[in-house]
């Protein structure tokens, strides 16, 4: 009896509760670039559940569903258990036309080979027009080689060719050939900037924002030491290695670091606006300064755009 009363129970719960999933049920306030820093849900029941409950919930693998937090596909909220997924959230997604279809296909992640057969061009092509900046690498890993391996968004490709179809007849754009006869190599930095939005839009925080432009760039440009520490200590990895990663560690280094005049100036001038506003918001923790505030306090600066960072990357 207690069973059926059970099974009774989880089928009035729907399929999209905490309790459903097996998972506890906790408040949260949703952060992604969908709906950043609004309620979890607008149901207003605030329930939500942990990223692998949610990615069984809807038929991802681990991967595919990282990614889909990454592009806010699928939106967060952040909690006392740390990041979630809202229950309707969930209702939000696998309600949306073609799913389960639609949403894959979106997250289809493809290497140069398959890039340039979807595109109908030879792998030399697509890579000059990569390391041209023509379209951004979504994800990279280091092979056996100790070689980057860059991957890209089939419907990115396909939104490309669609947006430049002249690119595709093998026509060198003015100024292409003597770019890339000078080194430029815009994959990495494409990279960078993408990921830096995604974290960018996770939280709205002063200072973890300061600390996600940081991340690239932080250490000649931050001169208050207590600054600089609290910087590092919120600053987010922009790529997950492991522990015994050795010789691959240094590979991906130099890919997370900005090396480019041009592109490290972007990133301090966002980096001093940011700073600005954290400074505004309270400031750095110093030695007897008292406990800093809890994140629940934490109130973000009004007035300063949240698209500073696009606006100085050139993105509309």
């Amino acid at each position: 009896m207690a069973v059926r009363v059970d099974q009774e129970s989880r089928e009035s719960q729907g399929p999209w509760s905490p309790e459903w999933l097996g998972e506890p049920s906790v408040p949260g306030r949703a952060s992604g670039p969908g709906d950043p820093g609004g309620p979890a849900g607008p149901g207003g029941s605030g329930e939500s559940v942990g990223f692998g409950a949610a990615a069984r919930a809807l038929g991802l693998n681990t991967r595919e569903f990282e990614l889909a937090v990454q592009l806010g596909e699928v939106r967060t909220v952040t909690t006392g258990l740390g990041r979630r997924v809202a229950c309707e959230e969930l209702r939000r997604v696998t309600a949306a036309e073609g799913f389960p279809e639609a949403l894959i296909a979106r997250l289809r992640v493809v290497g140069t080979a398959e890039s340039a057969e979807l595109l109908g061009i030879t792998q030399g092509w697509l890579t000059r027009l990569a390391r041209g900046g023509f379209f951004a690498p979504v994800r990279f890993y280091v092979n056996r080689y100790r070689a980057v391996v860059w991957l890209y968004l089939a419907s990115e490709l396909t939104e490309f060719a669609v947006r430049q179809p002249e690119l595709l007849s093998g026509r060198t754009p003015p100024g292409l050939s003597a770019a890339l006869a000078a080194g430029e190599d815009w994959r990495a930095a494409k990279w960078r900037s993408r990921r830096i939005g995604q974290l960018l839009a996770q939280t709205e925080d002063p200072w973890e924002r300061a600390a996600v432009l940081g991340s690239v760039e932080l250490a000649s440009a931050v001169a208050d030491p207590y600054e600089r520490a609290h910087l590092r200590e919120l600053r987010p990895a922009l790529v997950r290695t492991r522990p015994d990663a050795g010789a691959v560690r240094d590979v991906i280094d130099k890919v997370v670091t900005a090396d480019d005049a041009r592109e490290i100036r972007r990133y301090r001038a966002a980096l001093a606006s940011s700073l600005d506003d954290a400074r505004r918001a309270r400031s750095a923790p110093r030695p007897g300064a008292g406990p800093e505030p809890a994140l629940g306090d934490r109130t973000p600066v009004p007035g300063r755009p949240r698209s500073l960072w696009q606006k100085l990357i050139g993105r509309r």
